[in-house]
């Protein structure tokens, strides 16, 4: 079986993460393309920026002859610009004040285009991701808490958006940023660059120890925050036990250890993002010093003149400023990364259940199921069920009973194909359940249990299930075989009523007779109650054994008794002790045979009273 995702995953590397993600891109990469060009155009013109300003104060402020001057005026020879007068520093001012403007509108352009992109990508995502959970197993979903798969769907993904929508781009912009800013210093004057870039050394080291610890605690912060919101999903769903237990206290301690681990996570980023900030400021002060040191005594010797001076400033701070901002952009690229991770692992994990290779063709439909010599554990060989052997005729009303533990819906798991059979076979129609696709195999049964699952939606939406065919007469015959005409009349919307979450607004009952109508409008081949009446009152129960027997006329059923007075009415009765088959036969047979089932009767009979209904 496959193991759950976990929360901390081992060391990767960034290439192959990098990697993984651009395939998410890779659709829009034309969007891509022109966010990169947006991305240097934009850079461009912040380069141009320092130029105009030396030009203007070297031509026109403070004129000076010079070879370095020389050499950076020739690339504004483009402009025509006179020598002398006011004309040429207006023209110089109009040029810096265009690429301000043309720089902001660039910005915009680049911004909106990826901030797009990222919501296509994200999109993308979480369908792949819900699409990939639809086909893994039962059992992946029994052992991995569903606060944990709802943190991927969501605040991994949207980790993930940052990174597309913000870090990448700021990243791509600061490496374009500085890869011009490096040419242009050298182009000035390769003394003051090799200056400027003095301080290198150290900001790559501090990045590199910045970079190692954020990507450890970021992790950390995304498995903290899994567990807070599994802690919230139990409590928040199972709040009426919490209270009814009056252990509100205990689930307050519980998030506030929980919540205490995730603050405590965080603390850690904070106290690394709190020493690199600094650290990068320090060292870019020391930068500026220097310059001003070197370049002061170059320009008083006259080897360097002031404007390339003043130039040189702009540009190391635009240098600098880009450095600076890596702790903002190994946050979020660490944080991306750390959940990108988490989501690339859960696409990652292979369903145990595989569809068929080579899928057998549909049966012909003869209703029928069998149980060949079976064996099934949930782990090792700690069996479940033990050489389990009985079948089905066509239209045949099967019930199982037995204690708690006795493997009842093991069996149900194994018909649908939640899990495969360890030894033996199961057969429906005659063909072995592996054979078949899982949707040929489930579309044939309807499944009605004690307790209900309702979804935010329509009451037309909750009956249907997206099944197509179903137009609004059906679903409404349904309802009215299923004796819930009273409900209908009662909702002045009828099928267009809005329910709440896990169907608010309905009752118990109510909420079972929407069962009923689900598996009526499905007309399947078979069909399976797990003690579908056990959640209502005697009253609903006696307005629904009317609709019971039409919905098993005709039908092979496999019914999960927990009261045994529901078996009278069955053709056979299996009966279930320690995962196996030890008695069947009819309720009469049974109990003339003195066995478990006459004294599981017996001890029902005599606990409360049972009322034993007509139909099933």
């Amino acid at each position: 079986m496959n193991a759950p995702v976990p929360d901390v995953m081992r060391p990767d590397t960034d290439r192959r993460m990098t990697l993984w993600l651009a395939a998410w891109i890779r659709p829009y990469w034309r969007r891509v393309v022109l966010a990169t060009a947006l991305v240097i155009a934009g850079s461009a013109l912040q380069i141009l920026g320092p130029l105009i300003t030396a030009a203007a104060i070297d031509l026109y402020l403070k004129p000076e002859p010079g070879a370095t001057a020389a050499r950076v005026y020739r690339l504004l020879e483009v402009l025509d610009l006179p020598r002398q007068g006011g004309a040429g520093l207006a023209t110089l001012t109009v040029a810096y004040l265009l690429s301000l403007l043309a720089g902001a509108a660039l910005l915009v352009w680049q911004a909106r285009t990826m901030l797009m992109t990222g919501q296509l990508v994200m999109r993308d995502m979480r369908d792949a991701l819900f699409a990939h959970l639809q086909r893994l197993e039962l059992a992946w979903f029994n052992r991995t808490p569903a606060g944990r798969v709802i943190t991927r769907l969501t605040s991994d993904v949207e980790a993930v958006n940052e990174l597309f929508t913000s870090g990448f781009v700021q990243i791509l912009a600061d490496l374009v940023l500085l890869g011009g800013i490096v040419a242009v210093l050298f182009s000035l004057d390769w003394r003051l660059a090799l200056v400027a870039f003095s301080i290198l050394p150290l900001l790559l080291v501090l990045s590199a120890w910045f970079r190692h610890n954020a990507r450890r605690v970021y992790r950390e912060v995304r498995a903290r925050l899994a567990a807070i919101n599994t802690h919230l999903q139990e409590h928040l769903s199972g709040m009426s036990v919490v209270q009814l237990a009056r252990a509100e206290a205990r689930a307050q301690g519980q998030l506030e250890r929980l919540d205490a681990a995730h603050r405590d996570a965080n603390i850690s980023g904070i106290f690394y993002y709190a020493l690199f900030f600094p650290a990068v400021e320090l060292l870019t002060a020391a930068g500026l010093v220097a310059l001003l040191v070197f370049g002061w005594g170059w320009t008083a010797e006259g080897t360097l003149s002031l404007g390339v001076l003043v130039a040189f400033l702009q540009y190391v701070q635009r240098f600098y400023r880009p450095i600076s901002d890596l702790a903002e952009n190994y946050n979020v690229l660490q944080t991306s990364l750390a959940a990108a991770e988490r989501l690339q692992a859960l696409l990652a994990t292979q369903p145990a259940l595989e569809e068929p290779a080579t899928p057998a063709p549909p049966p012909p439909r003869r209703s029928t199921f069998a149980w060949e010599g079976v064996w099934f554990a949930y782990e090792g060989e700690r069996w479940v069920l033990s050489n389990v052997s009985f079948a089905a005729a066509p239209g045949e009303r099967l019930a199982v009973v037995g204690h708690t533990g006795a493997g009842k819906s093991t069996l149900v798991n194994l018909l649908l194909r939640f899990y495969d059979v360890k030894r033996g076979r199961i057969t429906v129609d005659g063909v072995d359940v592996r054979s078949l696709r899982l949707a040929e195999l489930r579309r044939r049964f309807a499944v009605v249990l004690q307790d209900v699952d309702c979804f935010a939606g329509t009451l037309r939406d909750n009956v249907s299930l997206g099944r197509e065919g179903l137009d609004d007469a059906h679903l409404l015959w349904a309802l009215e075989q299923v004796q819930a005409g009273p409900l209908l009349r009662r909702l002045p919307l009828g099928l267009d009523t809005v329910l709440g979450e896990r169907g608010a607004g309905l009752s118990v009952g109510e909420r079972q007779l929407v069962s009923f109508a689900r598996a009526l409008v499905g007309d399947p081949e078979f069909l399976i109650l797990d003690e579908a009446t056990a959640s209502v009152d005697p009253q609903t129960e006696a307005l629904i054994r009317e609709a019971l027997d039409r919905l098993l006329a005709g039908r092979t059923a496999l019914i999960i008794a927990h009261r045994l007075a529901t078996v009278v009415g069955c053709d056979r009765v299996l009966v279930m002790h320690s995962g196996r088959l030890v008695e069947q036969g009819r309720h009469e047979e049974l109990l003339a045979a003195n066995g478990i089932y006459k004294s599981l009767y017996e001890l029902q009979l005599f606990s409360g009273p049972a009322v034993a209904p007509a139909g099933v």
